[in-house]
């Protein structure tokens, strides 16, 4: 029997545009859902699945620029955001689980699942365990593993890759401004600070002036980030899909840097099944202006409605010419 979540608690603003607050039944609690509807009935649905320290909004501007066309489902993930207070065990599993209840919740059949950095690789992972909920997945900058060294323990991995995110996990700041201060400082964000970005960054702040921090369970980040990087069930979803998926992959880095984490010798080293995997360079943006920028937020968008066979006119209300079928941004055709 389908159970249907509790609201929905409708907000809108600038910075976001309309979208309901849901909260849906998972194992050991609720799961805080946000969701920007289509225009009109029938549209296609995308479940849309954010990094290993972002939150649901992370996928605002996306939303923005699907303009109505297709309805966004994106949730705070365990031990995050809204959902913070769930409790373990953690894990990409887990993760892939809450999706598989999330998607009976809202009787999900033909969705197209997307997931940004370790939102890939669960995306990847959900796409093997409960392919039959979904018609394809849309995978960016991440989601495809590469070998860690063996030689350093957990903490020392995850430090080694993603440090500048798990200090911020230890850190305190005495008001919203300050931490609006630290994100407008860093690199990757500080050429394409915006609305939508404020309120991305604004949503994981939690606890009272002057302790506030952020909302990330570390327990939970470094249970994730560990299996992402060591874990071979894990690394080896992508491989393991029988839906058709396509990789996004940004020119730069976590920090703005030239190198990203994937390029063409990467991906070539990787050998992926073209006919099942096609892979997309989206230019001029990194590791996070893929999805909270202006451009890569239009050119993901474009590409899910390119997913659920509904391409077109992507550009919102703000003027900007419209998006034809996603394969107008690819550096080779989808298979």
């Amino acid at each position: 029997m389908t159970r249907h979540p509790e609201g929905p608690h409708r907000k809108a603003t600038p910075q976001t545009g309309p979208y309901e607050e849901l909260s849906v039944p998972v194992d050991g609690g609720e799961l805080a859902v946000l969701r920007w509807p289509a225009a009109e009935a029938g549209a296609p649905v995308v479940l849309a699945l954010h990094g290993i320290t972002a939150n649901a909004l992370s996928w605002a501007r996306v939303a923005h620029h699907l303009a109505g066309r297709a309805t966004l489902i994106a949730p705070d993930l365990r031990g995050r955001g809204a959902s913070r207070s769930l409790p373990g065990p953690y894990g990409i599993a887990a993760h892939a689980a809450d999706m598989a209840a999330l998607a009976d919740t809202f009787g999900l059949r033909g969705a197209v699942l997307a997931g940004h950095s370790m939102g890939a690789f669960v995306s990847a992972f959900t796409g093997v365990r409960h392919p039959s909920r979904f018609v394809s997945l849309v995978l960016v900058d991440g989601g495809l593993g590469f070998p860690a060294p063996a030689h350093l323990d957990p903490d020392a991995l995850l430090d080694a890759v993603i440090g500048p995110a798990m200090r911020r996990l230890t850190m305190t700041f005495p008001d919203r401004q300050s931490y609006r201060d630290y994100w407008r400082n860093h690199p990757a964000f500080s050429g394409a600070w915006s609305p939508w970005v404020d309120a991305y960054v604004q949503r994981d702040l939690v606890g009272e002036e002057p302790h506030l921090r952020s909302s990330c369970v570390r327990d939970a980040v470094r249970v994730d980030g560990t299996q992402v990087l060591r874990d071979p069930e894990v690394l080896s979803a992508v491989r393991q899909l029988e839906l058709p998926a396509r990789l996004l992959w940004a020119d730069r880095g976590l920090m703005d840097e030239p190198q990203g984490l994937y390029d063409e010798q990467r991906l070539a080293a990787a050998d992926l099944d073209p006919t099942r995997i096609a892979t997309h360079r989206v230019a001029d943006v990194n590791h996070y202006t893929v999805l909270i920028g202006d451009e890569g937020a239009r050119t993901v968008a474009g590409h899910l409605l390119d997913a659920a066979g509904a391409s077109g006119d992507t550009s919102g209300d703000m003027g900007a010419p419209s998006i034809p079928s996603a394969q107008t941004h690819a550096d080779r055709p989808h298979r």
